[in-house]
């Protein structure tokens, strides 16, 4: 989805429910270095801010959830097929970046 079909997506969103704060997943290499598609996502959060200057964002460390998320997945026991559905892959290493910051919000 480009990012201006986005930004319309979460206008419509956040005018029907009540947003207090929002994540964006961050690329990082191992040695923490940014990766090729770092700077996009540091393009994506400085627009999100402009554009929704109320909403505090967060950039998260989302190194490792893919591969989280493709263990997750071939543990449930889905068929091959679904299991290669790069649509779900995503949405579960959504949820699991998701739900280990808000855990690190609750050690602070």
């Amino acid at each position: 989805m480009p990012s201006d079909n986005l930004f319309y997506f979460l206008k419509q969103y956040f005018s029907q429910e009540e947003v207090s704060e929002a994540i964006i997943g961050y690329p990082t290499n191992l040695d923490n270095t940014a990766t090729d598609i770092s700077a996009k996502v540091e393009k994506f959060y400085n627009q999100f801010q402009k554009i929704f200057p109320a909403i505090p964002v967060h950039l998260v460390d989302e190194r490792f959830t893919s591969k989280m998320a493709s263990r997750a997945i071939l543990e449930s026991g889905l068929k091959k097929k679904d299991r290669q559905d790069k649509g779900l892959v995503d949405e579960v290493s959504a949820v699991i970046l998701l739900q280990g910051y808000m855990q690190s919000k609750q050690h602070l």
